[in-house]
């Protein structure tokens, strides 16, 4: 059986950055230790980065969250430094989910994620890989997610639960 771990979006400003918070900073040992043991077990890793531009502010999500961030090259856009040495494959990737996930990771049975944030980018890949793919096992490690707020992180919890995505 084969198996993708997909780090989705662990980058600087969602961590400590213009729309970090404690919760995003308190998960960064927990993805590292899940990366590590991942490895060992020979599960792919896939990362993703949310990538804009310049211009962002003035994009249809810059106008509904007027907050800049990962913008390339920036630091912000940057993956945490401490999960560097385990970046193999990265897909960058605009709003909310990637198109180009499904295609990456259409010979696994069970794609696992991770990352940022939970209300916003895992759901929103999480959702999409799963109805691309609806007999392959999706799970969600909720200890290695972190949402806008808390109340977020669990609603979407609870969302993907309904859609048949395996939260643990």
């Amino acid at each position: 059986m084969s198996k993708v771990l997909l780090v989705i979006d662990m980058q600087n400003d969602f961590i400590d950055g213009s729309l970090g918070t404690k919760e995003a900073v308190s998960i960064v040992p927990k993805v590292v230790e899940k990366i590590k043991v991942a490895k060992a077990e020979g599960t792919d890793i896939i990362f993703t980065k949310d990538t804009h531009s310049a211009n962002y502010l003035t994009t249809m999500e810059g106008k509904k969250l007027p907050v800049e961030h990962c913008i390339k090259p920036s630091h912000g856009w940057e993956i945490r430094e401490e999960l560097l040495p385990y970046v193999e494959s990265v897909v960058e990737k605009g709003t909310f989910g990637s198109i180009d996930l499904p295609e990456l990771v259409s010979n696994y049975d069970t794609i696992e994620l991770v990352g940022l944030c939970t209300d916003i980018c895992v759901i929103s890949n999480a959702l999409l890989l799963k109805a691309n793919f609806p007999e392959k096992e999706f799970i969600v490690d909720s200890t290695c997610c972190a949402g806008v707020t808390k109340d977020s992180h669990k609603n979407a919890l609870e969302a993907m639960k309904m859609c048949h995505i395996d939260v643990i």
